[in-house]
């Protein structure tokens, strides 16, 4: 989108992550907004924003190793400010497939398409995470293939884990919330 900052890119009237904080929050007992950029836009929102402790835009991975070093809870959900249609219980059947697998994390699936940005991890990996990124380690699916991880299937709301990357997106045919 030309190098704005998506989460706040206008979309239905409201910017576009205040539809993820609506679909997320009643699924977590608090949210965390990571942010490099229009960190006071965010903590309008009301909620506390991190940046990345790894510098240059180091990609997701850098916001999650953020995310669980500021975390008190054991789990740290994560999904993306451009996908304003995450499932309702994304939590709950990423948790359940965590506790049934005693995984490190779940990632929700489509078809045969892994979604690594919608995933509940196990603080326990966060130093596992913080050598990966100091080794140079950018790809999410590089560095979970190393821990265990459950993929979680959502092919009844595929729908859902689209995300608006583009101005054509933004105005495109998108699924129905």
């Amino acid at each position: 989108m030309g190098g704005v900052d998506k989460g706040l890119v206008d979309f239905d009237g409201r910017p576009m992550v205040a539809h993820v904080i609506d679909r997320f929050a009643p699924q977590v007992a608090t949210i965390v907004v990571n942010a490099n950029q229009n960190a006071e836009r965010y903590a309008a929102f009301g909620y506390a924003v991190v940046a990345d402790a790894v510098g240059g835009f180091a990609g997701p991975l850098a916001g999650l190793q953020a995310g669980l070093a500021f975390a008190t809870t054991s789990h740290v959900a994560t999904v993306p400010c451009d996908s304003p249609f995450l499932p309702a219980d994304l939590v709950a059947r990423l948790a359940a497939a965590i506790a049934a697998g005693d995984a490190d994390l779940a990632v929700a699936r489509t078809g045969d398409q892994a979604h690594p940005v919608f995933a509940l991890v196990h603080r326990r990996v966060l130093p596992h995470l913080e050598a990966f990124l100091a080794g140079g380690g950018r790809k999410i699916d590089a560095w979970y293939a190393a821990l265990a991880t459950v993929e979680v299937a959502f092919d009844d709301e595929a729908d859902a884990f689209r995300n608006i990357n583009t101005r054509d997106e933004l105005a495109g045919n998108l699924p129905q919330r």
